[in-house]
């Protein structure tokens, strides 16, 4: 029978599900931007891969809300950091989440006070505006370098787990996340 809460020995499998398939679809939020970056304008792959980014935000804005309160749900029986590199395991952690939550917000802002509006999935949640609201579009000028820095933190979190947990100190942290410690 699987856990599905956390404990002090390993994540349980929802909080490994939220874990992994948010990492999977951050994967392809990244690989879209880098795409809408990098490739010429009118290029066929900057058009498909950004055409699923604004979408893919406000369900990973939304994976992100509700992870937030399974992790707060379950923080007394989570696995701990200790030591000078555990303070800064939580610093590190408390980054990613704070730009988890922040990317996504200037940009729905920013959607919320524009002439285009915002739909989810077809569903209008927000209506298009008459003219620019300016001052919910200037925390969107930020969103772009903003989710660059989130996905460098990203990948010093992934680094850190394989080459430091799992290669030096082999001390099972990154088994405590796949399920198999």
């Amino acid at each position: 029978m699987p856990q599905f809460t956390d404990s002090q020995d390993r994540y349980g499998l929802i909080s490994r599900i939220f874990h992994w398939g948010m990492a999977l679809l951050f994967a392809a939020q990244f690989l879209s931007a880098a795409a809408h970056w990098a490739l010429p304008r009118e290029h066929a792959v900057r058009e498909a891969l950004w055409s699923y980014h604004p979408t893919l935000g406000a369900t990973l804005f939304l994976l992100v809300l509700l992870r937030g309160v399974w992790g707060l749900a379950n923080i007394g029986r989570r696995p701990g950091h200790s030591g000078l590199l555990g303070r800064a395991a939580f610093a590190g952690h408390l980054a990613i989440y704070a730009l988890m939550v922040i990317v996504p917000s200037v940009r729905l802002l920013a959607a919320a006070g524009g002439t285009r509006g915002f739909s989810y999935f077809g569903i209008p949640i927000f209506p298009a505006q008459p003219a620019e609201i300016e001052w919910m579009r200037a925390p969107a000028e930020w969103h772009g370098e903003m989710g660059w820095i989130l996905a460098l933190l990203v990948l010093g979190h992934a680094a850190m787990a394989i080459v430091w947990h799992h290669l030096i100190k082999r001390d099972g942290t990154l088994q405590r996340m796949t399920g198999s410690a």
